[in-house]
């Protein structure tokens, strides 16, 4: 099992940086306007929550009792299974005679967009681990992007700073929700 994580783990930095690097050469480099952070308007539509795991705190924000470094690692190993299995079962269409190249057509774009998700993701958690967090967690589903970050506590602006980012980042992030998971180690 550790052999297999560690493989998992080399195999997503060598695509994040292949990915990264194509990024870099073909986008120019946005800039960053630390103003609109701050305006009014985003840090009322901010919403700070707590990684829920059966125990509550006097203000009702739930915070996740097991240590967060093996939460984000249990999430992010789930998250790889099932789109392992979603690859596969792509794969194997891809390459069945029983399709129709329409079909096939379909389903390596649904590959396509899978390996995008993924690169977007794991570049999102770098970005957001370089802004002072010890570790982050993003799950994109359409666009809907859960962000989980590794915190004692997490302000609307520290939260709005992150939504900024995300939705700079990733195109069609419409609705993004930042969560923040305590270091009790």
């Amino acid at each position: 099992m550790r052999v297999r994580r560690r493989t998992v783990w080399f195999m997503t930095l060598l695509s994040l940086v292949a990915v990264i690097s194509v990024y870099y050469l073909v986008d120019p480099a946005k800039q960053f306007n630390g103003l609109t952070i701050f305006t009014d308007d985003a840090l009322q539509q901010t919403a700070v929550t707590g990684v829920t795991d059966q125990e509550a705190t006097k203000d009702g924000v739930t915070q996740e009792v097991s240590s967060p470094s093996h939460l984000f690692e249990e999430m992010r190993m789930q998250v790889s299974d099932e789109r392992s299995q979603l690859r596969q079962q792509l794969t194997q269409k891809i390459g069945s005679q029983e399709y129709s190249a329409e079909d096939k057509s379909k389903a390596y774009n649904e590959m396509d967009n899978l390996i995008k998700q993924e690169s977007s993701e794991a570049m999102l958690e770098m970005l957001i681990k370089s802004l002072g967090y010890s570790d982050a967690f993003v799950r994109a589903d359409g666009d809907k992007v859960s962000v989980t970050v590794m915190a004692e506590e997490l302000s609307k602006a520290q939260a709005n700073e992150i939504i900024y980012l995300v939705r700079t980042e990733m195109e069609g992030a419409n609705d993004v929700q930042v969560k923040f998971s305590a270091n009790n180690y």
